[in-house]
């Protein structure tokens, strides 16, 4: 396994669908995801540090798991079957680990949230270089753009980014 990070969020031109990119930790190889639009709201809410007043779903897994006394060290990117990509939420509690099944974008999600560590097959990762579009603000980008980890939005600013994207910017992606 091969540590990963986000590198950044956008949609794919063809099929209009969201798509997560993680990066190799420290090396330039790739790994496009394709998510739900849900999912990638709350994995750039997270990027943008924004938070809501009460709970979303992806902010009550980790007060699940804090709650029963555990902790996520890890998510895993295990493998893609029939263009459908596994994942796996390592939870340690004392001295049991548990391992469970979940959508990749779920992980990414609650791994954000709980600041754990992201891994895939070294298989998975491609050494295609993904050209996106960046942006260091919503200004710079107003035919929409990238979300990339540390950019900090406003809830109007980030509203404003996922109401702009293009799909027509990230024409690379063919699943």
């Amino acid at each position: 396994m091969i540590k990963v990070r986000v590198q950044s969020l956008g949609l794919d031109q063809q099929t209009q669908s969201p798509v997560v990119i993680l990066q190799e930790d420290g090396g330039v190889r790739v790994l496009p995801i394709w998510i739900g639009p849900a999912e990638a709201t709350a994995i750039a809410m997270e990027m943008a540090g924004m938070k809501f007043p009460r709970p979303l779903t992806h902010d009550l897994f980790p007060q699940l798991i804090r709650g029963m006394g555990g902790s996520l060290t890890r998510v895993l990117i295990t493998r893609v079957q029939e263009n459908t990509y596994f994942a796996e939420l390592v939870i340690t509690r004392g001295d049991e680990v548990f391992t469970l099944d979940a959508r990749p974008s779920d992980s990414i999600a609650i791994a954000l949230r709980m600041h754990a560590e992201l891994y895939a097959g070294d298989g998975l990762l491609s050494d295609t270089a993904v050209e996106l579009p960046s942006a260091s603000s919503i200004e710079d980008a107003p035919e929409g753009g990238t979300m990339e980890p540390g950019m900090k939005l406003s809830p109007e600013q980030l509203q404003e980014y996922l109401r702009k994207l293009n799909p027509e910017d990230l024409g690379r992606f063919n699943p």
